[in-house]
Parts: C-alpha cells; structure tokens; sequence
C-alpha cells in the first residue's frame, strides 16, 4: 500500500511539473496575460469540477455558512497565487520558480508559528536556513543566473514574485487545513477555484481574451486543467489515504526535478552549477521540515 502511495505521488508531481511548461507556452502563443490565464484556469477548473461533482456525487456541493469565511480565504489565495505563479514562470522560468515554491512548507512553518504559535524547533530553523540559503544561490548571485537560449537572467523582481507566490500557496495550505477534515477535497477545491474566479473576475475587463485562439493553444490550455490542475490533485489525494502527510511532502519535492528536466527539453532552460546547488539545498530544507510529522499537505501547482 505503501509503494502504490508513493508511486501515486511521484506520478502526480509528473503532472504538476507540466504546469510551468504550459503556462510558458499558452502565454507566448497566445499573447494572453499571466491575470487573464489564471482567471481562464480557474474558471474552466471551477466548471470542470461543477458539472463533475453535479452529475456523480451531488451531496458534495453542500457546506456549512460558517465555513464560508475560510473558502472565501483560501479562494483568495489561489487566485492570487495563479497569478504570481504565472508571473513567475515567465519572469525567472518554470525551472527556478518550481524550486522557489517549493519553499511554501517553510514559509507555512514561518506563518504557523506568527498566527498559530506553533513551536519554532531547532529542527525548523535550520530547515529556514537552507532554505534561505539555496533562494540565495538561485539568484544567481554567484553564477551567472542564466536560464535559457535567450540569456534570461534571475532578476530581484522575478525573485520576488516567485516568493511571494509560494506564500500565497502556504497561506492557501494554511486555510485548507480548516476545511479538509469537515469536506471532501473535491468540495473545498470546487468552491475555492470557484471564489478564485470571483476574485479575478473584476481584473478581466483591462485584460480581455486574445481571440481568436488557435486550436494548438486550446489543446495546451485543455492539458494545464486536466492534466497539470485536476488529475494532478486528484492523483495526490488518492496517495494521501494511503501515506503520512510527511511523506507525501517529502516525496513531493521530486516536481523539482521533473519540471527541471521538462523547462530543459522543452524550453530549454539550464542552471548553472550553484543554482543547482541552491535548488539541493532548498529541496533539503524541505526534506528536514517535512521528517518527523511536520510536514505539510501541499495542493500542487
């Protein structure tokens, strides 16, 4: 049972690494912008799953008034992580943003201990440390920071977003947390794509839809729902009754290698010899705040 978890995982970080190579694409075929790709996504994600859950398990579109707060919260935040993740990929490549947001289950350590005085461990600390100390080195500050043919390089900006992103999935695990254990997963994302998409709608109307979009760019869109958002998640939830949540989030790490391996053979990003180191280091920290039960469950890209 084990084994088969695991496998679950790792096939569904295989589909969530495809997520920077699609983005990367859509946008440049399309001339769409990173705010009008991510509220598309989340309004066909939200549809998706709608006509889904209402043709083979109705009973999951109930949920309590009071929890709507927190769908609302969590709404926010992957609206606005959609955004910066598409932002992020395009400013710093699918490669270096995989990495950075990766560091969401340190910045999730950081934001329990600030609103929910859980207990800073010598253990957490050095896990920030690395993880500090690998964003560092993806900089590029000691390298060159290159990253693809064109010589894009790791900007301040690019940077940012990409951290700003992983705190916007962090807060989205943090308000997941209070829903999970109440609803089915497939409920609390249905509802959350579904507030993601209300929160964006307002941004629509400077950002209108290129048209016509060709039918290559609908196939590629069609794989970032289907592949990347829904089989994706719903890969990872099946591991979930089948693992501890600390080790599906260690075994999560592997999108880092695999969107790597995809951003180089497909859009043929590269990283020189300390980012790579940088990204070892921030997949460690990772590994060390995931041992022992304080791992976090992660929603995917």
């Amino acid at each position: 049972m084990r084994a088969k978890g695991i496998s679950l995982v790792i096939l569904a970080t295989v589909f969530w690494s495809t997520s920077g190579v699609f983005i990367n694409l859509i946008i440049q075929k399309s001339g769409i912008t990173p705010v009008g790709l991510a509220f598309w996504r989340d309004l066909s994600t939200f549809s998706t799953l709608l006509v889904g859950i209402a043709i083979f398990n109705p009973k999951l579109l109930r949920i309590n008034r009071r929890d709507l707060p927190w769908i609302f919260a969590m709404g926010a935040s992957i609206g606005a992580f959609h955004v910066l993740w598409n932002m992020s990929v395009m400013l710093i490549g699918a490669s270096v943003a995989t990495v950075v947001q990766s560091d969401s289950p340190i910045f999730v350590t950081i934001m329990a201990w600030i609103f929910f005085k859980e207990p800073l461990t010598k253990k957490k600390f050095g896990a920030i440390a690395l993880s500090v100390a690998g964003t560092i080195l993806l900089s590029g500050v000691l390298g060159s920071g290159m990253l693809g043919l064109e010589s894009q390089r790791v900007t301040t900006y690019g940077l940012f977003i990409a951290l700003a992103s992983a705190v916007m999935y962090g807060s989205m695990s943090l308000f997941g947390k209070k829903l999970v254990g109440s609803y089915s997963s497939w409920t609390v994302l249905l509802y959350t794509f579904g507030v993601g998409t209300l929160v964006l709608l307002p941004l629509q109307f400077q950002n209108p839809l290129p048209w016509p979009v060709s039918t290559e760019v609908q196939l590629i869109f069609a794989g970032l729902i289907l592949i990347t958002t829904i089989s994706g998640f719903a890969l990872y939830t099946t591991a979930l009754r089948m693992l501890q949540a600390s080790i599906a989030s260690i075994t999560n790490t592997t999108e880092v290698a695999f969107a790597g391996i995809m951003a180089y053979i497909i859009l043929g990003e590269r990283l020189d010899a300390w980012q790579i180191m940088g990204a070892v280091l921030v997949v460690s920290g990772v590994v060390l705040v995931s041992v022992g039960g304080e791992g976090v469950r992660e929603l995917g890209s």
